[in-house]
């Protein structure tokens, strides 16, 4: 199974680019230029991670990782160019599960997200951690 990539950034040169790549190592990619269409793809079509710029014009990345976590638990990574401690850690705040900056590897991009696919995933499939004493 392709696990599925939303990628969301108002710069369509870096959607262009972040799908090619993706592709490239075996994602299916979706893709959208403003934070409302963003926000209406995750909620209709259920991608396994979402790829999220801070900086864009129509909502912010911190209004539509918010918007999201309303109703979806999606990995959220954020990709950046602003690279303060602030900025990290008010992204995270917001809902964001990980935080890379641009410019970045595409093979530190590429290990993050199955990274965080593979946590979803082993979610999704029911692996339970055994522990002690424990019933339920």
């Amino acid at each position: 199974m392709q696990n599925k990539v939303l990628v969301i950034d108002d710069d369509p040169e870096m959607t262009d680019l972040l799908s090619l790549l993706l592709k490239t190592n075996g994602f299916e990619v979706l893709s959208c230029n403003c934070g409302d269409e963003g926000v209406q793809r995750a909620r209709n079509e259920s991608p396994n991670v979402i790829i999220l710029d801070l900086m864009m014009h129509d909502m912010d990345g911190w209004q539509v990782c918010s918007a999201i976590r309303k109703f979806s638990s999606v990995p959220i990574l954020i990709l950046s160019a602003l690279d303060n401690p602030g900025t990290i850690v008010s992204a995270l705040d917001a809902g964001a599960d990980d935080f890379l900056t641009k410019p970045v590897s595409s093979g530190l991009l590429v290990s993050r997200l199955k990274t965080l696919t593979r946590r979803v995933n082993a979610q999704d499939a029911g692996i339970l951690i055994p522990v002690p004493h424990v019933f339920i």
